[in-house]
C-alpha cells in the first residue's frame, strides 16, 4: 500500500479490504478515482471464483469512466459502465452456465454535486454535522418486508433471510440502480461498504470511528473491530471526506484486493 498525491486536493480517501475470518477468498472489489469524482464498492456473489469474477467485472467496466464536463455527464458515463458490466456478466453466465452477480454502491462527485447509486445490500452513509444517515436502502427481501410493515427493523436484523438480495448487477437483463443526490458541504464524509461491515458494526460505531481520526484511520479501526467480532464475510470499507483546501493525502491502493492486513 502506498501514498500518492491526489489530483483533487479537496478529498481525503481511505480504503481497506479484507477476506475476513471465515471466507477463504475475497469476493469484494473496489475502485478509487478521486481525480474524476468516482468511488465504488462491489461485492461478488456466486461462490468463490464466480463472485470474485463478478465484482472484478463491474470494477473493470467502471475503469472506463472518464473526466466529465458536468454532473449529468458523469452520471451518464457511470450508467453506461454499469450497463456494460451487466452485459459482460450476462454473457459470462451464459458461457459458464453458472449463477453470479455483484452488488454495487457508488459515490459520484462533480464540483459541489454528489450522487449515490446502488444495487443490492452494499451501503453508503453520509456523516454530516455529527449525524450519520444511511443514504442507500438495502435491496433485500427483509427490507421490503420492513417497508410493508411485516417485520420490524430489529426482526429483520435477526432474520435468516436477511441476505436474500432483490437487485444486483448481472442478475437481470437490465440492471436496476437507485439514486440519491444533493449538494456536498464542507466536512462531509461518505462511507461505502460491503455488508461484511454492517453485519457486525452499528451505525453509531461507524460515526464514532469516522469522527475520531483520518479517513484511513477510521477504515483501519472499523476493520479491526469487525475482525474482533468474527468477520463472517469479506469486509471492504471506503471513506471519502470533503474539506476545502485540505492538505491530507489519499491513501492509494490498486483496485484489487488484499487478503490480509496488519490488523489481522
Amino acid at each position: 500500500m502506498n501514498d500518492a498525491p491526489r489530483r483533487n486536493a479537496d478529498f481525503e480517501t481511505g480504503c481497506i479490504s479484507h477476506t475476513g475470518k471465515v471466507r477463504t477468498a475475497n469476493e469484494d472489489n473496489f475502485i478509487l478515482r478521486p481525480e474524476i469524482g468516482l468511488w465504488a464498492v462491489a461485492d461478488g456473489m456466486g461462490g468463490h471464483e464466480n463472485g470474485a469474477l463478478a465484482s472484478a467485472t463491474v470494477v473493470a467496466a467502471l475503469e472506463a469512466v472518464g473526466a466529465a464536463g458536468s454532473a449529468p455527464d458523469l452520471l451518464a458515463m457511470l450508467e453506461a459502465g454499469v450497463l456494460k458490466a451487466n452485459d459482460d456478466l450476462r454473457a459470462e453466465i451464459d458461457r459458464r452456465g453458472a449463477t453470479m452477480g455483484a452488488t454495487l454502491v457508488c459515490l459520484l462527485i462533480h464540483q459541489r454535486h454528489f450522487a449515490c447509486l446502488w444495487s443490492g445490500d452494499s451501503r453508503i452513509y453520509l456523516i454530516r454535522g455529527g449525524i450519520i444517515a444511511q443514504v442507500s436502502r438495502d435491496h433485500t427481501e427483509v427490507q421490503d418486508m420492513v417497508d410493508r410493515g411485516l417485520l420490524t427493523a430489529e426482526e429483520a436484523k435477526r432474520s435468516p433471510r436477511r441476505h436474500i438480495i432483490t437487485h444486483a448487477i448481472g442478475v437481470h437483463e437490465t440492471p436496476e440502480l437507485d439514486l440519491e443526490n444533493g449538494e456536498i458541504a464542507d466536512g462531509d464524509a461518505f462511507l461505502l461498504c460491503s455488508d461484511g461491515l454492517t453485519e457486525h458494526i452499528a451505525d453509531a460505531e461507524i460515526l464514532a470511528a469516522v469522527e475520531a481520526g483520518s479517513a484511513q484511520e477510521a477504515c483501519d479501526a472499523l476493520l479491526a473491530l469487525t475482525l474482533e467480532r468474527g468477520a463472517r464475510d469479506n469486509v471492504t470499507v471506503v471513506i471519502v471526506r470533503y474539506r476545502q483546501g485540505t492538505s491530507e493525502r489519499t491513501r492509494w491502493m490498486p483496485n484489487r484486493l488484499m487478503r490480509g492486513s496488519p490488523t489481522s
